[in-house]
């Protein structure tokens, strides 16, 4: 079974020790994502519907609310993986820089020696009980500020590249993201979001998918993974509660969904969580 070795939350984000021998259901999320190869077997990560190689000397990154799934090419022993969750504002602000929006140029992380160093030592670190928490956040911004200046390298934009197009959605689109957000936990008709916008349900689901970049349902998964993700790591409500909270008929299937969009146990991501 996937377990977590241990999860950091802070400023920058979360960043997971992952062993991984299953694979997950396509979903997204609003931060920029990294993950790069430890030990063990090699995996793929399907990003819009292509495979990335997650291997050593490959890594795969993902902008925010682009679709993608991890799958695993063996289950007979597990892959250790980094995982980052980047928020974008941290990044913009640890940067410095403009054009510092975490939107990555490709999705194809080629893992340079320096890079590599960086990588094991940010999980060397993690597992490190007398680690200095600075130390760590330093470390990730070294570790994700290299891997996006590489994705924006031989690119078409490449050095002019000054931050991705600003998205200018649609203010019934607008409307359903604030209804959704406002609705975690309650059971959520698609039909009826899409009425209350004024739109047909395939127009809703081809706008929301064109200016989201996922489909309604993944993004709804989305919000809710969020907020188990924070109750887990800041509340001690019982995982079944936190299950009940959001909707769910009991804990089994909370926990098939947190695993299947995360890959451990909802208790397992508890287990090792630590809020820096």
């Amino acid at each position: 079974m996937s377990d977590s070795l241990a999860v950091f939350h802070g400023h920058f984000g979360r960043v997971c020790l992952y062993n991984m021998d299953r694979g997950m259901v396509p979903h997204g999320h609003r931060e920029g994502h990294l993950i790069f190869h430890v030990q063990g077997p090699s995996g793929a990560v399907v990003v819009n519907g292509q495979p990335w190689p997650l291997a050593a000397g490959q890594a795969v990154a993902v902008s925010p609310w682009q679709a993608h799934h991890y799958l695993p090419i063996q289950t007979s022993e597990p892959t250790l993986a980094l995982v980052l969750y980047i928020r974008p504002a941290w990044f913009l602000e640890a940067s410095r820089r403009a054009s510092a929006s975490i939107c990555f140029g490709r999705v194809g992380i080629e893992v340079t020696e320096h890079l590599e160093r960086l990588v094991f030592g940010t999980a060397q670190a993690m597992l490190d009980e007398d680690r200095e928490e600075v130390m760590l956040e330093d470390r990730l911004c070294d570790l994700t500020q290299f891997a996006f200046d590489q994705s924006w390298q031989w690119t078409p934009r490449g050095a002019d590249f000054t931050g991705p197009d600003l998205p200018r959605r649609d203010f019934r689109i607008r409307k359903a993201l604030r209804y959704l957000q406002e609705s975690i936990g309650e059971a959520i008709e698609l039909d009826r979001v899409a009425r209350e916008v004024g739109l047909s349900r395939p127009h809703f689901y081809k706008l929301f998918r064109a200016q989201i970049g996922l489909t309604p349902n993944l993004y709804l998964n989305a919000l809710r993974m969020e907020r188990a993700i924070d109750m887990l790591a800041t509340s001690k409500e019982a995982v079944a509660n936190i299950g009940f909270d959001l909707g769910f008929s009991s804990q089994a299937s909370f926990s098939r969904f947190f695993i299947s969009n995360g890959v451990v146990p909802p208790s397992a991501y508890r287990r090792s969580v630590h809020v820096a």
